[in-house]
């Protein structure tokens, strides 16, 4: 064969039982298979059939990899028990104890493995040449714990990526968290932080990859100008050749800053864009081969009038998913049941149904609203959050679902007040995720 020709490629499934599929081959041969030959295309060589019948409608769509020029992988800190815990208090006792104590002092009182002293070396060494400081992290979908960060490899932080995450703690900012490759076919392929972003925070571990987090804004280098007086110095972290396709399509000027100017759109307005397509369903089924291959692409806006519609619809669901939506505070569950509050195995049991609509929306029409189940969160054997849409409690946020893994993460701790306020916000939010879903399926965007 020349080494210019490409192989042929064939494919064949065979489902069923060991003994089945034993038997199967054992009277079959290779030129008995009833093979299906690929297409063998570049750059991915797959060895499976793939419908890409949609590609050319796909590719036309820009690639957020190229929106965002400054995206990296979340940062890693190789030790978590170390740089990451679940109040300030224990992040500053922590920091404490690495600025006065051994490490030996230091792995005896936390009771860490022998193993890790190495690494407990590292960090009093990095904290003891620099600056440590505690700043909030994205562990996981709506659970921002505390870390000690100083922005140095190979110390309290393994791979801070502080080229990236410098941007979240100068200033405020955004940050939007995609994935190349992402086959969490639950999941909206996006989510968003204002925080340090962990690297392993969104989709489950495994070979897929890092996720990658990409600034809204980039802050100046230069420490001196970190002033609050000088903080417009910031700039939109966006490709400006793609920013000027999509204001001449929608023939709106572009500003740095987003302003109430009529004709004009800002970085947080292609965001919200961003944010409402990919949390589409139906777009996301339609495209999900390509959405596993590489890094999402979006759409170009279609006119003016569907941009600021889902411009409106994004912004909504990204307040809600960072908590800054006045929906959080209006619970629709119950927490009756005083004590200890201690978590020791999370559980739902499915006790009741009624219409959809959630009492504290301003329109309701219960009579013609499907029905929805609600259901019981026991905590342990005596307390429990009462009227959980099952929805909610079986939702993705990427790889988690965060009604569950918030709950399993907090195994054998009490929780707080502000804990128990906590998870009753998650329950709203991902249960207005699922309605907001739906109004963007609504909306024609291609």
């Amino acid at each position: 064969m020349s080494k210019n020709k490409q192989a042929k490629v064939f494919h064949f499934d065979l489902y069923g039982k060991r003994e089945e599929k034993y038997d199967f081959l054992n009277h079959q041969s290779i030129d008995s298979i009833q093979w299906t030959e690929l297409e063998v295309n570049e750059p991915s060589f797959f060895f499976v059939k793939k419908d890409f019948a949609s590609i050319d409608a796909y590719n036309c769509g820009f690639s957020l990899n190229n929106l965002f020029p400054n995206n990296n992988s979340g940062l890693t800190t190789e030790f978590d028990e170390l740089a990451i815990h679940f109040t300030r208090a224990k992040s500053e006792e922590i920091l404490n104890d690495l600025r006065n104590l051994t490490s030996e002092e230091i792995l005896k009182k936390n009771n860490y493995k022998t193993s890790q002293i190495k690494k407990i070396n590292n960090a009093r060494i990095d904290i003891l040449k620099n600056t440590g400081k505690i700043y909030p992290i994205s562990y996981r979908p709506f659970d921002n714990l505390f870390c000690i960060y100083t922005g140095n490899s190979n110390g309290i932080m393994g791979r801070p990526r502080n080229s990236t995450m410098q941007h979240f703690i100068k200033g405020n900012n955004l940050g939007l968290v995609f994935k190349r490759g992402f086959d969490e076919i639950n999941s909206a392929p996006v989510f968003i932080t204002n925080a340090l972003f962990d690297r392993r925070g969104w989709t489950r571990p495994g070979m897929q990859g890092a996720e990658s987090i990409a600034p809204l804004y980039l802050y100046p280098n230069n420490e001196k100008q970190q002033t609050i007086g000088l903080i417009t110095n910031r700039i939109p972290n966006l490709n400006l050749t793609i920013v000027n396709e999509i204001a001449e399509i929608l023939a709106l000027t572009f500003i740095n800053e987003k302003e109430q100017t009529p004709g004009t759109f800002a970085p947080i307005d292609i965001l919200d864009y961003i944010y409402a397509i990919l949390h589409s369903p139906t777009y996301r089924e339609k495209y999900k081969e390509f959405l596993k291959i590489d890094f999402p692409r979006v759409p170009y806006p279609k006119d003016p009038e569907t941009f600021w519609n889902l411009v409106a619809l994004g912004r909504e669901l990204r307040q809600i998913h960072l908590f800054e939506s006045p929906k959080v505070s209006q619970l629709i569950t119950t927490y009756p049941i005083t004590g200890h509050n201690l978590v020791t195995k999370p559980r739902f049991e499915l006790t009741q149904s009624e219409p959809t609509q959630l009492t504290n929306l301003p329109t309701r029409q219960l009579t013609s609203s499907p029905a929805r189940q609600l259901g019981t969160v026991w905590i342990n054997d005596e307390q429990y959050f009462d009227r959980v849409p099952i929805v909610a409690w079986e939702f993705y946020i990427g790889g988690y679902q965060p009604a569950q893994k918030w709950l399993k993460d907090r195994k054998r701790r009490e929780l707080s007040f502000e804990d128990i306020l906590h998870y009753q916000k998650i329950i709203i939010a991902l249960t207005e995720t699922d309605r907001l879903m739906k109004e963007i399926d609504k909306i024609s965007f291609e």
